[in-house]
């Protein structure tokens, strides 16, 4: 694996920093010797604080740098990592090997990723191949309200949905995914198939392929939010199929 955008050693000045830290855009280098032995870890916090007490951009790293910062060993066990990465300021932790040499680096977002993939935990993982944005999404909006996927992989998608009052999802159906809905909050109706029933904070929906399905917020004042968790092979938003819509979009 590369490290080389990591990297950074004593002699090297803060301008060098800040311009490594920018161009890895992770906040953060591991600062090593000649040979890669870990000598220990800047932030662009470290940087912002050495210049609150008056450094200047030409000076070394080696006057501003952590050298007490947390690091794992190449043979920690899962459970070590996840304890370390409760701690509140421990968003990274540099990986060494028996000999003291940088052997690899971990974010807790890669941890994170690594997990709801369901990737084996491995400390020599190239963890720079991850994809961080698994776990950033945005909010996108729909006449009826707002959705949000919290997570999302080859196999599966989750989302937090939020129907406004009074809103009608489109009567639809989906041929490469099956659905899970728990209600979060609210009441509200939904059909499956020729089934339609009231539902309420609590309440289970299963919709199967290839069902057609909608759900109506019956309150006039209170959002009905709905847990989604979505199986399939394909999560497109052009894999809705619809029937009946209340605005317009078929």
């Amino acid at each position: 694996m590369d490290l080389t955008n990591y990297l950074i050693k004593p002699s090297e000045s803060i301008l060098d920093a800040l311009t490594k830290i920018d161009n890895n855009n992770k906040g953060f280098l591991i600062v090593v010797d000649d040979e890669k032995y870990f000598l220990g870890t800047i932030t662009d916090g470290d940087i912002r604080r050495g210049f609150i007490k008056g450094m200047n951009i030409n000076e070394k790293i080696e006057k501003v740098y952590n050298k007490g910062s947390e690091k794992a060993f190449r043979n920690d066990e899962f459970n070590k990592i996840v304890e370390l990465f409760k701690k509140p300021k421990i968003k990274f932790l540099p990986i060494i090997d028996e000999c003291g040499r940088l052997v690899n680096v971990i974010t807790k977002i890669n941890m994170h990723v690594l997990l709801l993939k369901d990737t084996q935990f491995d400390l020599d993982y190239d963890f720079t191949k991850l994809d961080d944005s698994l776990l950033e999404h945005e909010i996108y909006n729909r006449p009826w309200g707002i959705y949000k996927t919290t997570f999302i992989n080859e196999y599966s998608q989750s989302k937090i949905i939020k129907i406004n009052p009074k809103g009608i999802l489109s009567l639809q159906e989906h041929k490469r995914r099956e659905e899970y809905w728990v209600v979060i909050n609210g009441i509200g109706e939904v059909t499956i198939g020729e089934s339609v029933k009231k539902i309420e904070s609590g309440s289970f929906i299963y919709i199967p392929k290839g069902c057609k399905h909608r759900i109506v917020n019956l309150s006039e004042i209170e959002s009905l939010m709905i847990a989604e968790v979505q199986l399939g092979d394909y999560f497109g938003e052009d894999d809705i199929i619809r029937y009946e819509d209340e605005y317009g979009r078929i």
